[in-house]
């Protein structure tokens, strides 16, 4: 058992608290890169069990107590909280607050919604204590050899904490993957942005996946061949990696694929959601990220599957492929320009917030710390660094040259695939939604217009007119004639 000193000596670089996978992972990943690591956890034996199995990564101090626990680090303390997000982590914070001094530093590591980061920010700050809402992505690989690290809160904290955390960040060119987002949930939100990419980003691959299968009739393996030929390509990326492992990988009980033993089901926790909501909230379009995520809770709607499977026919034309080469071309080139929108518009979410909470993102600088360590690492996102180099001000990323260029050479065939899966009934949503998202970007003139009209009618919202200034309601109870509503004057002139 754990034996801590009655008054332990403060000799502690930082401390973790909450030592599940990720929080270990996190601690041992400290302590190889030379720091002294503070370790508690509610359940003492995991604290044990961590500096028996690993205590030759580094130097650990393990405490029974919370006090114990602080007054084993030096000052100004700098804990790490690896607890489950929500009313765990308000547990944590009100256990270590007793003990803590003004200019102490917390960090949360979890997945914590971002507005649960702006109120623990200002509860700390009245304190005197430093609260840091840091994104962290990477899995348990990435916490121990090296994770995206994406740090809100105070700028001055990030003077004393960044060097620490960008020592263990993982690296790309030299350049740590960690660096400060902005003020109190600035990081947070950028994490889950980055998890409703993600969501975007898994779906296509899947929707990819699908319509190979089904167009080439070809075996898991043999997609798993595929997705590996891709990898080397503009498509590299972590999640077509693992894509292709996984599409390799053969059960050991019944000898089939891997991946037609799993349950077609796709669960969440949750940050593909507040992605979603948060946007509907800031009139951003992410309708990739949207797909996403409905299509995610329909595979989950395992009744409505069934109920459906019996009674709606499908009334689809198969899907003939004379070419393979072409057809495989086409899809792979359906899933760049889909993720390219996916990515797009989640930094489109990214600039919204950040004008919305005076948060002064630099969205090339989350291109960069993501370009590895996070589960969204990919090549491309090097000429996403390089679009906002280009200009910090870019208000559309598929506006940039590179990315425009990309979009056009592949559009013939990311019609013909959402055409072809259309027809044949095989559900490509995010591929769908992603291509009407870009044809609404560049229509001359869409709807909206009858829209409007409509809002006038039922509703008096008004309308602007494309012919002079001004705003206008036309009498639709009376004679249809249209009157110009007068600004209004602002109180006080």
């Amino acid at each position: 058992m754990t034996s801590p000193q009655t008054t332990p000596i403060a000799t502690a670089d930082i401390g973790v608290v909450g030592l599940a996978v990720m929080g270990r992972n996190l601690a041992r990943n400290f302590a190889r890169h030379g720091y002294t690591v503070a370790l508690y956890n509610r359940t003492t034996s995991r604290t044990d069990a961590l500096v028996a199995a690993h205590g030759d990564d580094g130097a650990f101090v393990p405490s029974a107590t919370v006090a114990d626990f602080v007054a084993s680090l030096k000052r100004p303390r700098r804990i790490v909280l690896m607890v489950q997000a929500g009313a765990g982590t308000d547990a944590a914070i009100q256990s270590l607050v007793p003990h803590l001094e003004p200019g102490d530093i917390v960090v949360d590591g979890g997945n914590s919604h971002f507005p649960d980061t702006i109120r623990r920010e200002r509860e700390l700050s009245a304190l005197g204590l430093h609260f840091v809402g840091a994104g962290i992505s990477g899995g348990e690989e990435g916490a121990l050899n090296g994770p995206a690290i994406m740090p809100g809160g105070p700028a001055e904290s990030y003077t004393d904490l960044g060097p620490i955390l960008e020592s263990i960040a993982a690296t790309v060119d030299g350049v740590p993957c960690c660096t400060h987002v902005g003020p109190d949930g600035a990081g947070h939100f950028v994490k889950m942005v980055h998890n409703g990419i993600e969501y975007a980003d898994m779906q296509l691959i899947g929707e990819a996946y699908d319509l190979l299968r089904q167009g080439l009739g070809a075996g898991a393996s043999e997609i798993g061949d595929i997705f590996a030929d891709w990898n080397t390509g503009d498509l590299e990326s972590f999640l077509i990696e693992i894509t292709a492992e996984a599409l390799h990988q053969v059960d050991a009980t019944t000898g089939h694929p891997f991946v037609d033993v799993v349950v077609d089901e796709a669960g969440q926790k949750g940050t593909g959601r507040w992605t979603v909501q948060n946007a509907l909230d800031l009139g951003v379009p992410v309708t990739g990220i949207a797909e996403a995520t409905f299509a995610r809770a329909l595979s989950s709607s395992l009744p409505q599957r069934e109920a459906a499977r019996r009674v709606l026919p499908a009334a689809a034309e198969p899907l003939v492929v004379t070419d393979r080469a072409a057809f495989i071309e086409d899809v792979r080139s359906a899933l760049y320009a889909s993720k390219v929108v996916a990515y797009s518009q989640g930094f489109d979410q990214i600039a919204a917030a950040s004008a919305a909470y005076g948060w002064n993102i630099d969205r090339g600088a989350m291109a960069r710390i993501w370009r590895g360590g996070c589960i969204i690492r990919a090549r491309f996102l090097n000429r996403i660094t390089e679009a906002y180099e280009r200009d910090p001000e870019l208000p559309l990323l598929l506006a940039d040259p590179y990315f425009a260029a990309a979009i056009t050479a592949g559009l013939p065939a990311w019609r013909r695939v959402v055409a072809q899966s259309a027809l044949a009934g095989i559900p490509a949503p995010a591929f769908a939604s992603s291509l009407a998202y870009y044809d609404g970007l560049r229509a001359e003139r869409s709807s909206a217009a009858l829209i409007q009209a409509q809002r006038d009618l039922f509703g008096a919202h008004t309308y602007r007119r494309v012919d002079r200034p001004g705003v206008f309601h036309t009498l639709w109870s009376g004679d249809h004639s249209e009157i110009e509503i007068p600004p209004l004057v602002p109180t006080g002139a």
